[in-house]
């Protein structure tokens, strides 16, 4: 990576900015939907254009937003749903487009692939969101079934659970397909998509070779969508 000394004036100039606005950016680990992740987005573009564009390309936006009668009572806000007003309304302004444009540009003329960027992050957390939503029912149920047997302090049992559990997580992460039709021949599954069926304990060790693509992958599943197995699994 090139030193702050070789950088040109554009380069530094968003690189501050774009520094600036990495709490925005981490937003994206709390964001449930499309919608939510495109609210993200925006306001990530609106927060570059506050800091890299002309006043006479952001001034009439910024007063557009702050005049707007449906923003006001939100603008002092750091909620959620404040943060999804301001936005709305910036998208209705009609030059927003343009406005995008021009940050997309800056950050081209920067040598910055902001939309690589922000494509890498949106695709990691929806792609989570799917790997969780498909395994709930598996982990509501192993949880259920620890509560019920007064095993949710046994790391053992915990621990038995919490694989199948990942292996359920793993049917949903396309890059773990193939690792995972492997472990579902070592543990001989019947139904490949239902891991309880038929489930034999002592063929699930976590310390065989062919587990660890699967506990690893489903781990840098996680990060990529801003979570972690830990959180979701006691959520």
């Amino acid at each position: 990576m090139a030193s702050e000394d070789e950088l040109s004036p554009d380069q530094i100039e968003f690189t501050n900015a774009f520094n600036r606005q990495r709490p925005t950016l981490a937003g994206f680990a709390h964001c449930h939907s499309q919608d939510e992740l495109d609210i993200v987005r925006d306001a990530l573009y609106l927060g570059l254009a506050h800091d890299i564009l002309p006043e006479t390309i952001y001034g009439p936006l910024a007063c557009y937003i702050f005049t707007d009668s449906k923003v006001a009572p939100s603008v002092a806000e750091t909620s959620t749903e404040g943060m999804a007003t301001v936005i709305a309304s910036a998208r209705s302004f009609d030059k927003w487009d343009d406005l995008v444009r021009a940050v997309k540009d800056k950050a081209l003329a920067a040598g910055s692939d902001l939309e690589g960027i922000w494509r890498t992050l949106e695709t990691g957390r929806l792609e989570w969101l799917r790997a969780v939503d498909g395994a709930r029912s598996v982990r509501d149920l192993l949880r259920g079934a620890l509560e019920k047997d007064g095993a949710l302090d046994s790391p053992g049992d915990v621990s038995d659970a919490k694989m199948v559990w990942i292996y359920g997580l793993s049917l949903n992460v396309p890059e773990l397909c193939g690792s995972a039709a492997v472990w579902s021949s070592v543990v001989q599954m019947s139904r490949p998509a239902q891991p309880l069926v038929g489930y034999d304990a002592a063929l699930w060790d976590p310390r065989s070779e062919d587990w660890r693509p699967l506990d690893m992958g489903v781990q840098a599943a996680a990060e990529r969508g801003g979570s972690n197995l830990e959180d979701v699994w006691n959520a």
